[in-house]
């Protein structure tokens, strides 16, 4: 019996996506009835990269939904020595699902080359599905459907926007990116290509023509984590900043829009978002962060077949 992972939304048609956003709004709205949904299930959780919301919304998910969870830190297990697939291969003999959080696509995808259990990809460098999965449940929640609403992402294109397009299109929405750099560790053509085809999917250079038609307008942080603080990204970080400080979302910006404001966190006041906007009364970021937690039930409860 083959497994089915979430690596990212390729093989993940728009009804399996909009039956787990069904699934994440009635275990939101139904807690206790899934209090003992994952009773002695077990997530082994890989982390690479830091986290916040990952770690915690995936963790409270097993705790909430009657499991156990274990956290392993990358650097301080064998995983810094021995192959990944042997390291797996053992992994997945005593738990359940395996969810991963690490620096690039390629080492999610052997994940599931050798698991024999569902692996869910919890961010690399080319996709954020669980991320993505959160931020279509908040717009769902705020403007009652997903089909036509026109989502604004401004910033630098990556791993994020990778999957905003490639579940947005296949959800119905209107995507289109602002974006004057590429990341290019995430770059996906084919991804972007298939979603140009569907006439959903567009690029625009003229940041405030975009935002007149949004409803929502979204930004990320435009230097990855792992990066951020590090002595050795400071001239690419000092290069980034200046390039993009006239794309941040600001009062300027978004005075006069009524458009719904989204960051999937951690944010950087100052460079892709301001004080203003942050509290905004169109600004649904905390309400985006708490979704992690019920999308990621949703994703738990269908991956570890129990989603009825």
């Amino acid at each position: 019996m083959s497994v089915k992972h979430i690596l990212n939304f390729k093989n993940w048609s728009a009804q399996e996506l909009r039956q787990l956003l069904d699934l994440a709004i009635k275990v939101k709205n139904n807690q206790p009835q899934y209090w003992n949904a994952l009773d002695h299930l077990t997530l082994g959780m890989l982390f690479q990269k830091t986290s916040t919301r990952t770690r915690v919304s995936f963790e409270v998910a097993m705790t909430q939904l009657g499991g156990h969870s274990i956290y392993l830190d990358w650097r301080s297990t064998n995983l810094v020595l021995a192959e990944l697939k042997d390291e797996i291969r053992y992994l997945d003999r005593n738990v359940d699902a395996i969810m991963a959080r690490v620096l690039t696509h390629e080492q999610v995808q052997e994940m599931a080359d050798f698991s024999r259990v569902p692996v869910i990809n919890g961010c690399d460098n080319k996709y954020h599905p669980t991320q993505a999965l959160a931020d279509f449940l908040t717009i769902l929640e705020h403007k009652g459907r997903l089909e036509g609403v026109n989502l604004v992402y401004v910033g630098i294109h990556n791993n994020v926007a990778n999957s905003l397009v490639e579940g947005g299109t296949k959800l119905g929405m209107k995507i289109t990116t602002v974006t004057p750099e590429f990341n290019e560790p995430s770059r996906d053509q084919q991804l972007l290509d298939e979603a140009a085809r569907t006439g959903l999917f567009e690029t625009n250079d003229d940041l405030k023509a975009a935002v007149a038609k949004a409803d929502v307008v979204y930004t990320d942080t435009w230097v990855d984590m792992e990066y951020f603080m590090d002595p050795k990204f400071e001239a690419e970080k000092k290069r980034r900043v200046e390039q993009m400080l006239p794309y941040q979302l600001n009062q300027s910006l978004l005075k006069d829009s009524k458009a719904l404001i989204m960051h999937d966190m951690p944010i950087h006041p100052g460079y892709e978002i301001d004080r203003w906007a942050i509290e905004s009364p169109n600004s649904i970021i905390f309400d985006q962060a708490e979704n992690r937690l019920h999308a990621e039930k949703a994703v738990l409860l269908t991956q570890l077949g129990k989603a009825d």
